[in-house]
């Protein structure tokens, strides 16, 4: 998790503007799921999950199965720690990986 709070801090720190702190940020999204910063093993959501392959049934599940899904990748695929819920960073992934469902 001090990963990625310094990931946010460096993010915050460049003039990442501060209203995109307030809603589920698709850059924000975009910045954690290509971060390897998330967890211990060198890969990022990315990784597995390139130009979103795999994520098109995502619609299938509503926002708590995804955050709970995220939380699973994270721990298992990226050996990361697990997102707060209901945290701006794991709202902007949830935003972000919606994009590619169908």
């Amino acid at each position: 998790m001090n990963k990625l709070n310094l990931l946010l801090g460096i993010l915050l720190m460049t003039a990442f503007p501060v209203f995109a702190l307030e809603t589920p940020s698709l850059g924000l999204g975009k910045i954690l799921f290509e971060s390897v910063e998330l967890g211990t093993k060198d890969r990022s959501c990315v990784t597995c999950h390139p130009h979103g392959k795999g994520l098109n049934m995502i619609g299938d599940f509503n926002d708590t199965e995804l955050k709970d899904i995220i939380n699973a990748c994270l721990r298992d695929a990226l050996g990361g720690q697990p997102i707060s819920l209901e945290s701006q960073e794991m709202n902007a992934l949830v935003a972000y990986v919606r994009k590619f469902q169908k």
